[in-house]
């Protein structure tokens, strides 16, 4: 089995078989990170160009890595450093980048929709990096890895998102995603932080921590996205991780043998205590190894081998 599109612009156009193809490569590909010589030549020849409109530490750097771990070139551009800040339209850096003949453009940007766009104007590859509040597809998939090789399974597990689900497009990659693979999805957060609607992408809505985290085997814990937001969503950052932060007292609700994901970067104290952030149930850290593995094996399926026809 293959990837049917060769871009990666979402969670939603997978199929539960492609998502778990992903994860079973990202599995494989894994083990290239523990060698003491951390490379494959599998890409070898193949030039990923990653163009970042948006700050960025783990996902540009993961995909950099991923990328010069199967031997690819990899070359960074940020938005300070480009010709959009002489005012070249997407669109002509777009045009620009092609003809320079990349195998694949990893793009991330504050407007929803601009990986769809950029993907109209390049013949070649182009995974989306974060897209506004739309989506983070690798994210998602790093997550999806993360859970699924610490339970073994993700059907019938209960996964509980918590916090700025209107501005996070990792919520939404996450919710698609689990609810895909069979997994039962609940979120909360402040009133003002929840989209109306949210339920249509496949979870449910609960009105406080409590009832969110209980029995919950998964609990994703999200930045409260200041960046995105104006003065009228939160009365105050001590209100909010009060009623919504996650500390060791919330946690005694959830399964005993519960996982706690966080996207980064954690503001420690708001919305998840050190002492959980830190703790025994946390899988921060492996989030960010699998990171590395999800991005090789997207470069691998999209750009190492055939695709199966679409039709």
């Amino acid at each position: 089995m293959s990837l049917t599109n060769k871009n990666l612009l979402g969670i939603e156009s997978l199929s539960a078989e492609e998502i778990l193809l992903i994860l079973d490569t990202a599995e494989n590909f894994k083990e290239v990170s523990a060698r003491e010589i951390k490379k494959v030549p599998t890409l070898r020849g193949k030039t990923i160009i990653n163009l970042f409109y948006e700050p960025s530490t783990r996902t540009r750097t993961s995909f950099e890595i991923a990328a010069k771990r199967m031997s690819a070139d990899a070359i960074n551009i940020s938005v300070s450093a480009s010709s959009t800040v002489k005012g070249e339209t997407i669109k002509d850096t777009a045009r620009n980048l092609e003809a320079m003949k990349p195998d694949c453009i990893v793009v991330r940007h504050a407007s929803a929709g601009t990986p769809d766009m950029l993907a109209k104007y390049v013949d070649c590859t182009v995974i989306n990096a974060g897209d506004g509040a739309h989506e983070h597809p690798s994210q998602a998939l790093l997550d999806l890895m993360t859970v699924k090789e610490c339970k073994g399974h993700i059907d019938g597990l209960k996964v509980a998102i918590i916090g700025d689900i209107t501005h996070s497009r990792v919520a939404r990659s996450n919710i698609i995603g689990f609810s895909k693979l069979g997994a039962s999805v609940v979120v909360t957060g402040p009133r003002t932080l929840i989209p109306v609607g949210i339920e249509e992408l496949g979870c449910t809505v609960a009105k406080d921590t409590v009832s969110a985290i209980k029995g919950a085997d998964v609990i994703m814990m999200l930045r409260i996205q200041l960046e995105r937001q104006g003065d009228s969503f939160l009365p105050s950052l001590r209100e909010y991780a009060t009623l919504w932060g996650l500390d060791k007292d919330k946690l005694k609700a959830a399964a005993d043998d519960v996982v706690i994901l966080h996207p980064g970067p954690i503001n420690r104290g708001v919305e998840i205590s050190s002492d959980v952030a830190d703790g025994e149930y946390s899988l921060i850290l492996e989030q960010v190894t699998n990171g590395v593995a999800v991005r090789m094996a997207l470069f691998y399926l999209l750009l190492g081998g055939p695709r199966e026809s679409s039709e």
